[in-house]
């Protein structure tokens, strides 16, 4: 056969199998990541883009880890889902903690009594019944009741790498003493929890227990004795009333100690989870709590592979949990309201490491939501008329939903007091007048609308007092404008022209920022840890908002020992920091400038040094107050006073913005739980059909190769042939 037929055979064979295996895969898509038929299912697909390094609630303390083991571990309180302001509710507890002060001979005291007879304060938790674990290991037991793997020697475990190697699992009730145990953990120094020291100064008893467990530790060390056993050794402030109820006693008052009861650090530990994960050659193999959690929450981690995924799977054992029926007027929200929760059977976590391709894989729906980076910030978010922001037309016509939640954080600028000149002399209540006039003038002058929009993309929203939304106290709309910087206008707030801060800086004595000391401008100073080409347009912003007032700003920058020294010797006169809530609490905020705190006098959190009678005051009053009419009474008196003074410029709250898909339901942000997944519920039929509507192969591109290849193997075909056909006659001649 001459090599032109095998060249025809060749590209029909080409065609025809290239044009089956293209229609044969038209059906599916190309891309899909998952294994076939899972997307259909009751499973949520998310990334992580770093591992979680602990996952032991005693020690995690990271966002990224939170994310994991709060869906997993059951404290006593949680979040409500829909309520906002942020409220407490009982998870595993049967009812709110009940609260009994007692005198320093340990006697009760009534609900009133003066502070300063309160020497301890009792919580007292009551657990609810028949909450199970998950199934583990560690739980197994022989028909005696002796634990099958427990001991185990080197040999039982040479074949054993993953928690699945272990055949027989088993379950246990969870009780009080768990509690009680895992408030050990958090004082056994081995254990380095990171809130170890500010839980010695409140729990009656912690360092002393950290010192005896510490010294057993040692000596069952020096045994050979792999697992110290906190049972036995008793903490003073813990008590165990009975199988389902306990108490923790702290010193003094302090209200937002229930905040912590909320937190994953006071979530059950069993006993027999850590004596399993003690044994010789498990941490060699990854074999620990923190590879490994064991909890009572709605899902357990199955698979922890974190160079490619992580995967949470529903706990058969789950106690159950019915989404909330109120807290909100959204209907949507309340679409599932009493419906048996988890919703979904897994939830399955990809590495990715790249923004780039995290966002490809969400566009394409392979992934439920995604935030958003700044590199398809525009890509993703347009802003309307009113500097609103919005989706762009690609991702509606995708039916993508946008959340925005505002962060209970707050950015600020601040004034150090103890400056002469924009904080005034101490015992001079005219220049101290001066100065306040000053403040508030630079106040009306610095734009943090525009700010917004230039440097964070529209992500934040201007501030009018400390109180970020979701804390007590804070108020919205015209009841909680800053009226010495904004005037209410058409139903808005808006910043007061800049004539009227030109009119308190003459007040102050500044005409067009004109220093009369020297008769030339004004000059102040910012200093910043900012420096570089990348802050460069920043720093020329904040100078050009003093401009307007004919004010020179010198910008100082420096490194961050540097920065810190100058905090804490008072010698920074403008500065910008922020604050991240540690609990919704407004006490977490008001605290930043309560005169106690000062930087320079106590080393505290008061960087701008504020010291006012009248607030520190009220601050005193309000912070051991529960949230109550009189509470938030007090704390408008404190903003009051804290917008007249203007030790900050309120700066704004950031705002976070995140994406899901229309198959992704209950996306409500919440700022404060982390133990969200649950509340989550997947149309997976919509996202198939989503994903193969999105994914289609794109066929035109193969054809045309093949027939550019045609067309570029035709003439070397008519030469061929044309030889051929020659030489045929050369043979007959």
């Amino acid at each position: 056969m001459s090599i032109f037929h095998d060249l025809r055979g060749f590209l029909r064979l080409a065609f025809i199998g290239g044009s089956l295996s293209l229609s044969a895969c038209t059906d599916s898509q190309w891309n899909n990541p998952y294994p076939a038929g899972e997307t259909e299912q009751s499973v949520l697909y998310g990334s992580f883009s770093e591992r979680p390094k602990h996952l032991d609630p005693a020690r995690s303390y990271s966002a990224n880890e939170w994310a994991f083991i709060s869906q997993i571990y059951e404290p006593p309180l949680q979040y409500h889902f829909l309520k906002r302001p942020y409220e407490l509710t009982p998870l595993t507890a049967t009812a709110m903690p009940t609260v009994q002060y007692l005198d320093i001979a340990g006697d009760p005291l009534p609900e009133h009594a003066d502070r300063q007879t309160i020497a301890f304060t009792e919580y007292r938790i009551e657990l609810r019944p028949g909450i199970q674990y998950q199934p583990h290991p560690a739980f197994a037991r022989q028909p005696d009741g002796t634990p099958v793997y427990w001991p185990l020697t080197q040999k039982d475990l040479v074949n054993r790498f993953d928690l699945a190697d272990f055949a027989q699992t088993g379950t246990r009730e969870l009780v009080a003493d768990d509690y009680l145990y895992q408030i050990k953990r958090l004082a056994f120094t081995p254990n380095h929890s990171p809130v170890s020291g500010l839980m010695s100064e409140h729990i009656v008893g912690f360092a002393d227990f950290a010192e005896r467990a510490a010294d057993q530790y040692q000596q069952n060390k020096a045994a050979g004795k792999s697992w110290t056993d906190l049972r036995p050794i008793p903490m003073e402030g813990l008590r165990r009333i009975d199988r389902y109820s306990f108490s923790i006693r702290i010193k003094r008052v302090y209200p937002q100690f229930t905040y912590w009861l909320a937190m994953n650090f006071f979530a059950p530990m069993p006993w027999e989870a850590e004596r399993f994960y003690a044994q010789p050659g498990m941490a060699e193999k990854n074999l620990n709590l923190h590879w490994y959690p064991v909890g009572s929450g709605p899902f357990m981690l199955t698979e922890n592979n974190p160079n490619l995924r992580m995967v949470l799977a529903r706990n058969p054992n789950f106690h159950g949990e019915a989404y909330p029926v109120d807290g909100t007027d959204n209907v949507v929200l309340l679409k599932d309201a009493g419906k048996p929760m988890p919703f979904i059977d897994k939830a399955i976590y990809s590495l990715e490491k790249e923004a780039i391709p995290r966002w490809n894989k969400f566009l394409q729906g392979y992934y439920d939501n995604s935030g958003i980076a700044s590199d398809s910030f525009d890509e993703a978010i347009q802003f309307d008329a009113e500097g609103e922001a919005e989706l762009t037309e690609s991702l509606r016509n995708q039916q993508i939903r946008l959340n925005t939640a505002v962060e209970t954080s707050i950015f600020y600028t601040g004034f150090n007091m103890v400056d002469p000149v924009v904080g005034g002399k101490p015992d001079d209540p005219a220049d101290q007048a001066r100065a306040r006039k000053l403040r508030q003038a630079i106040a009306i002058a610095v734009d943090w609308e525009e700010y917004i929009s230039i440097f964070r993309n529209g992500r934040g929203a201007a501030a009018h007092s400390p109180l970020p939304p979701g804390i007590f106290g804070h108020l919205s709309g015209e009841a909680g404008m800053n009226p010495v910087v904004y005037e209410w206008r058409k139903g808005q707030a808006r910043r007061r022209p800049i004539r009227v801060a030109k009119q308190l800086l003459a007040e102050a004595g500044y005409p067009d920022g004109r220093d009369p000391a020297t008769g030339g401008p004004l000059i102040l100073y910012y200093d910043t840890l900012a420096s570089g080409p990348g802050s460069k347009s920043m720093l020329q912003w904040y100078a050009h908002q003093f401009e307007k007032l004919g004010i020179q700003l010198v910008v100082r920058t420096t490194d961050y020992n540097r920065f810190q020294d100058k905090m804490l010797q008072g010698t920074a006169q403008i500065f910008s920091w922020g604050w991240n809530a540690d609990y919704p609490d407004p006490e977490n905020f008001m605290f930043l400038l309560y005169g106690p705190n000062g930087k320079v006098a106590h080393r505290g959190e008061n960087a701008v040094n504020f010291q006012h009678a009248g607030f520190d005051r009220l601050f005193e009053q309000m912070k051991d107050m529960p949230n109550n009419a009189e509470r938030q009474h007090i704390i408008h008196q404190m903003v009051k006073i804290l917008r007249v003074e203007s030790p900050w410029l309120f700066g704004f709250y950031p705002k976070a913005f995140s994406l899901h898909h229309a198959w992704y339901h209950n996306a409500l942000p919440h700022l404060m739980a982390n133990n969200t997944l649950k509340y989550k519920r997947i149309d997976g039929a919509i996202r198939a059909e989503r994903q193969h509507a999105w994914n289609q192969p794109v066929l035109w591109p193969i054809g045309a190769l093949f027939l550019v290849l045609l067309l570029l193997m035709l003439p070397a075909i008519r030469h061929y042939r044309a030889r051929e056909q020659c030489k045929a006659t050369l043979d007959k001649a």
